[in-house]
Formats: C-alpha cells, sequence, structure tokens
C-alpha cells in the first residue's frame, strides 16, 4: 500500500459489528444453562422418581401428579385406581407431610445441585387447608377493617403463613409474622 492509499472508511455501525463478531469468535463457548420452567419440571421429575419408589417401598397407594405453581415445582401424591393414599402421610397438623417434603427436597437437591422450593401435597391436604386460611385471612382482614386494631392469627406452618400474607396483601392490608416455631404466627395490620 502506497502512501497515496486510503483506507475505506467504515461506519460506526459497521466498526461496532465487527467488533462484536471478533470478541464473539474469541470467546469461549459460554454454557448453556436450561431455563427456569426446564429446571422445575426437571424437579418434579426427580422428585416423583423419589416418591415413587418410597411408595413401592413402603407398599403404599397413590399416583402422582407433577405440576408447575408460579416458581416451585408441585407434586402431589393423589388417591390411585388401585387405592386410597393413607392419610397418615399427612399426619397430625401435616407434621408427616412437611418432614416428607423436606425429604423429597433434599433428594431433589442432591440430584440437581440446586436448592429446591418444591411443595408436596398428599390427598388434597395442602388445597383444601389453603382454602381454610384463605377464609381465617379473609375474616382477619374484615375484622382489622371493622375494629382498626391489629387480628393475630392462629400458629400456622411456613406454606399457611405464606398463603395468609398473600391474601391479606390481596385485600389491602399488611402482615407480618410474629412468634417462633412451632407457634409462629400472621398478625395483620390495619392500613
Amino acid at each position: 500500500m502506497t502512501d497515496d492509499a486510503v483506507a475505506p472508511e467504515t461506519t460506526p455501525d459497521e466498526t461496532s459489528r465487527a467488533e462484536a463478531d471478533a470478541s464473539t469468535e474469541n470467546a469461549p463457548a459460554a454454557k448453556a444453562r436450561p431455563s427456569r420452567t426446564a429446571q422445575l419440571e426437571r424437579e418434579g421429575e426427580v422428585a416423583a422418581d423419589f416418591l415413587e419408589r418410597l411408595l413401592d417401598i413402603a407398599d403404599l397407594d397413590g399416583d402422582l401428579d407433577v405440576d408447575i405453581d408460579g416458581d416451585r415445582a408441585v407434586v402431589a401424591i393423589v388417591d390411585s385406581e388401585e387405592g386410597r393414599v393413607p392419610r397418615r402421610l399427612v399426619g397430625p397438623e401435616g407434621r408427616v407431610l412437611e418432614a416428607l417434603q423436606e425429604v423429597t427436597r433434599l433428594a431433589v437437591q442432591t440430584a440437581t445441585g440446586e436448592h429446591s422450593r418444591l411443595m408436596l401435597d398428599v390427598a388434597g391436604h395442602r388445597a383444601e387447608r389453603r382454602r381454610a386460611v384463605v377464609e381465617i385471612a379473609r375474616e382477619a382482614v374484615a375484622a382489622c377493617k371493622e375494629s382498626g386494631e391489629p387480628q393475630p392469627l392462629e400458629p400456622m406452618s411456613a406454606f399457611e403463613r405464606k398463603v395468609a400474607h398473600d391474601e391479606v396483601l390481596r385485600l389491602g392490608l399488611h402482615s407480618e409474622s410474629d412468634g417462633v416455631e412451632p407457634r409462629r404466627h400472621v398478625v395483620v395490620h390495619p392500613a
């Protein structure tokens, strides 16, 4: 090239595209992470496999339903054609269900290497309890609006407190959890 030769001009857009292309070519291939939905589906599958083996070992009836609810995988053990799910898997005040959920979460975490917020239901217990807690929260909101005073609810599990907080917020008031386990409860406050 002679001193008189002029390099062709490039536009800023062409320059930035060329730089981007060069950086992409030189960059190591990025690991493709599965989508959040795919991760939740995987959690549900792992949990269902674990629970199916557990039911087989214990010779208990039940079918498994896997779903995604918001940001959680949800697995439900439901009655099967062969028989009803033993209600002892729920236990008094849902304590056996809570323990079974924690063991299942550990199995999922071991298999996936990721923390799991999986929700487990047995024989519709959580669904029934959700409906009851929503009604309790509605009554407390009405009482709070009428009296202007905070309304403490009965002690609840973490799942139940979350349901109550969500319903109180939906109805336009504020709530907080108070106390320590096993007496931790929700208090509904005036707006």
